[in-house]
């Protein structure tokens, strides 16, 4: 399925979370055999071209493409998680988001010294959390210069936040708005 096939598979929800927010729903596509194969075969096919070594996914829905990408590329997968939930010391990153704040752990074994790190998540909108993301993976060791997308939300300048940051970016799709 070509990326525009799959853009057809994300279901569009009004006034979610709130009012006036048009939210863009993956689970459309995940639940979608075919849908989510060729979505992943994407991502494969532009981390294996940006040379990843490892693949680093935030959780949740970065853990459903990142480790599905890491598996085709015959890779490890870098589970960047929320406080708390791993068992071992671990290194964190504190980040601003739209309104508050959040915290992003990585287990520091878990990365090389200079190993190629590309990041994949299901969305980029603000880019608040794979900044952090990046930010965190490059303190542990990890060079990371690229970030793969499911769906972009460009209005929302995400993209560019982490052009800004040394960071490629590409998505199979994007949508306007919010």
């Amino acid at each position: 399925m070509t990326p525009e096939q799959l853009r057809n598979l994300v279901r569009s929800v009004p006034d979610f979370p709130v009012p006036g927010v048009l939210f863009r729903d993956i689970t459309t596509l995940i639940s979608h055999a075919e849908g989510l194969r060729a979505a992943v075969g994407h991502l494969v096919d532009r981390a294996r071209a940006s040379g990843a070594q490892a693949i680093a996914g935030m959780e949740a829905r970065g853990f459903i493409f990142g480790a599905a990408v890491a598996i085709e590329l015959g890779v490890g997968f870098i589970p960047v998680r929320k406080p708390g939930k791993l068992p071992v010391p671990t290194v964190g990153i504190d980040y601003q988001l739209e309104y508050g704040s959040d915290r992003l752990e990585v287990d520091p074994t878990a990365i090389l010294p200079g190993q190629k790190v590309a990041i994949v998540d299901d969305l980029i909108a603000t880019g608040g959390t794979a900044l952090a993301a990046a930010e965190l993976l490059r303190k542990v060791g990890g060079v990371v210069d690229q970030a793969l997308f499911v769906i972009d939300l460009p209005d929302l300048g995400g993209a560019e936040r982490l052009r800004s940051a040394n960071v490629g970016v590409d998505a199979l799709m994007s949508f306007p708005g919010h």
